[in-house]
């Protein structure tokens, strides 16, 4: 697996890295290990203050973050910006909750002068973290600022095209106080993967990936009896019903599915539209489209990112092709996108009937597919017509039936006159095909710990 920096916008390779050996994969658990016998003693205020700084540290150098993640993977330079403060905002989320989130809890019994209970919440220990290139650091805080939180350590294995940002992120963590081996930062081989999840000291695996990669890691943790989380891929619908506020309807439209290049796994890609709005929703859809600008993500004026990397934007037309080749309609929008760097035209599908391989597929780019449902239940039928259940999002002025419908649809998360949110202080994860497990809030800082019982009884032993 070659760890590289190839910036995507002009397609020059800027840095390698060599896999990490066998025997630096074994000092790494073996460090991670040592430091959590004692970090697992350490208190909520001593691990809070090192999360505390390493969000001060974030903010203070947002300029240097932000940039590396425009290199390693084409994001725009205002959304590296707004990644490196969510970050910094999830470090500071539990350094306000985590000790409260794992309070013990008092269990109610049946004759209390009998016995008492109560749960307390134990770290487990290692856990291995597998993360992708399309959140660089958030992905990373997500998983580090709960588990650290709680006591456990982590290993890292991050994407093997933003190498420097995750040895970016391991240098801020020991900045910030973290003691060595609670957070290390591996360029991992494939192998390396079964060889950490079978060492006894490793506890768990968290995965964010795709979903090939997920069944085989999911996989080797289960067959090594560890626990996983897997947060995979998802087709999110966007529900537009009939009473929608269209102006503003479509500027969400538009944002929801083309922020971060459109490579987000909760980003609007399965457009769903009434029958009533569906002419109109589609004529200002496709000029709200065609007014993106792509360019150098570095540039304000951009507003359109390059992909990832040019196999990521080869991948995305050969689906398009796809499409098309069982009967669907593609209409290429906008000014042509410049031919230096990742860039896929931004495209809008429409007549994708459900016998197309691609009605069931994800996007990973600036590919929209418009469907049109008779009415608001049929929309519902569409939006659960796919092996996803990330998120999801309807679009309504009457808020209490869209909420109603909400109930209705089968995914993880449903937001109501948003695309969606990614917040600190709110649990991400879904169903079938996109994985299970939560991160962030109290579902993510219990994903990994122990809920021991303890149990003080006070009767007579009966013979």
């Amino acid at each position: 697996m070659a760890y590289a920096t190839t910036n995507p916008y002009t397609g020059e390779v800027i840095k390698t890295f060599p896999d990490a050996t066998d025997a630096e994969v074994a000092d790494a658990i073996a460090r991670a290990h040592n430091t959590f016998t004692a970090w697992r003693n350490v208190s909520f205020a001593q691990r809070g203050e090192i999360l505390q700084n390493a969000a001060n540290l974030l903010r203070k150098q947002k300029d240097e973050f932000a940039r590396l993640l425009t290199l390693e993977m084409g994001k725009l330079y205002s959304e590296a910006l707004a990644e490196v403060e969510l970050s910094a905002q999830i470090f500071e989320y539990y350094v306000k909750n985590a000790e409260k989130l794992l309070a013990p809890e008092n269990l109610p019994v049946a004759n209390p002068q009998e016995a008492t209970a109560k749960i307390v919440h134990e770290p487990l220990g290692v856990l291995l973290a597998i993360e992708p290139w399309n959140f660089p650091y958030y992905q990373i805080a997500r998983i580090i600022a709960p588990q650290l939180s709680a006591g456990n350590t982590i290993l890292l294995k991050h994407a093997s095209n933003v190498p420097q940002s995750a040895a970016r992120f391991e240098k801020l963590m020991h900045d910030a106080g973290l003691p060595d081996g609670g957070f290390i930062n591996l360029y991992a081989a494939r192998h390396h993967i079964e060889q950490i999840l079978n060492d006894p000291r490793v506890q768990g695996v968290a995965l964010t990936g795709s979903e090939g990669a997920g069944a085989i890691v999911a996989a080797q943790a289960a067959k090594a009896l560890k626990k996983s989380t897997l947060e995979l891929g998802g087709a999110d619908a966007f529900i537009v019903l009939a009473d929608a506020d269209l102006d503003k309807t479509v500027k969400w439209a538009v944002f929801g599915r083309h922020w971060n290049g459109g490579q987000v796994c909760v980003s609007s890609k399965r457009m769903i539209i009434v029958d009533d709005v569906y002419d109109a929703f589609l004529e200002r859809y496709t000029a709200g489209v065609a007014a993106l600008k792509a360019g150098d993500p570095l540039d304000p004026a951009t507003t359109l990112a390059p992909l990832s990397s040019q196999q990521a934007a080869d991948e995305v037309k050969e689906k398009i092709q796809l499409a098309v080749s069982h009967g669907a309609q593609a209409l290429e929008v906008g000014p042509k996108v410049p031919t230096q760097g990742a860039f896929v035209q931004p495209t809008i599908l429409t007549d994708v009937a459900p016998d197309n391989p691609a009605y069931y597929m994800e996007f990973f780019g600036p590919v929209s597919m418009i469907l049109r449902a008779k009415d608001d239940e049929d929309a519902v039928r569409i939006a659960n017509d796919s092996p996803f259940g990330l998120g999801g999002s309807i679009f309504t002025r009457d808020t209490a039936r869209g909420a109603e419908l909400a109930t209705k649809v089968s995914t993880g998360m449903v937001y109501i006159n948003h695309p969606t949110r990614v917040k600190a202080d709110l649990p991400f994860g879904g169903v079938r095909r996109s994985g299970y497990g939560r991160e962030l809030t109290g579902l993510g800082i219990k994903e990994f710990v122990n809920h021991k019982l303890i149990s003080v009884v006070d009767i007579d032993a009966e013979f």
